[in-house]
């Protein structure tokens, strides 16, 4: 089936090639059949005389000689094709493979490689995360001491101002008394 699918592949390339070359002037017998065929078109075409039956006969035999000649021509490239060196072939491929097989074994160990960096990457960003949230919790730990200090100075100030306002009442107080034990012992 595929043979065929080939063959008919090759076809259409000789007819694109045959196509493709420059028109050829006509030869005698493709004029005299142009010139038959556009008399019988003139006449109507009804009447088929024995010259006209003997050109068609004359095309369809030049026709089949043309597709024998295609056909032979493509019997010979599958010919061609199958004397191949197939061992030439499969020491490429073989060759091939191998490089193939090699790069792919060097991308695989850089791919190891950067893995293993990607990791040890990871790991001292852990470590220094963790060393920071170490330091975060030292530092608030003493941060809230220090505030505790903070708030425990703010009281023996408020303590110590009270004290010092009873401690200069008791300085007024006592110096009132002295004077008025002072004025009763006169």
């Amino acid at each position: 089936m595929s043979s065929l699918y080939t063959r008919s592949k090759e076809f259409t390339r000789n007819r694109k090639s045959q196509s493709d070359s420059p028109p050829a002037s006509p030869s005698p017998t493709a004029k005299t059949f142009r010139h038959e065929r556009l008399s019988r078109l003139e006449s109507g075409g009804s009447n088929p005389t024995s010259s006209d039956s003997y050109s068609d006969r004359a095309s369809a035999r030049a026709r089949r000689e043309a597709r024998e000649a295609r056909l032979a021509s493509l019997t010979s490239r599958v010919e061609e094709d199958s004397n191949r060196d197939y061992k030439k072939l499969y020491e490429s491929a073989l060759t091939e493979n191998q490089k193939l097989k090699t790069k792919l074994q060097e991308a695989q160990l850089e791919l190891a490689d950067i893995k293993s960096k990607l990791e040890k990457m990871a790991q001292q960003k852990q470590e220094k995360t963790s060393d920071r949230s170490s330091v975060l919790e030292m530092e608030k730990r003493e941060r809230r001491a220090l505030e505790r200090k903070m708030s425990e100075m703010e009281e023996e100030m408020k303590v110590l101002t009270e004290l010092k306002s009873d401690n200069q009442r008791l300085k007024d107080e006592n110096g009132a008394l002295i004077r008025v034990i002072s004025k009763l012992s006169k």
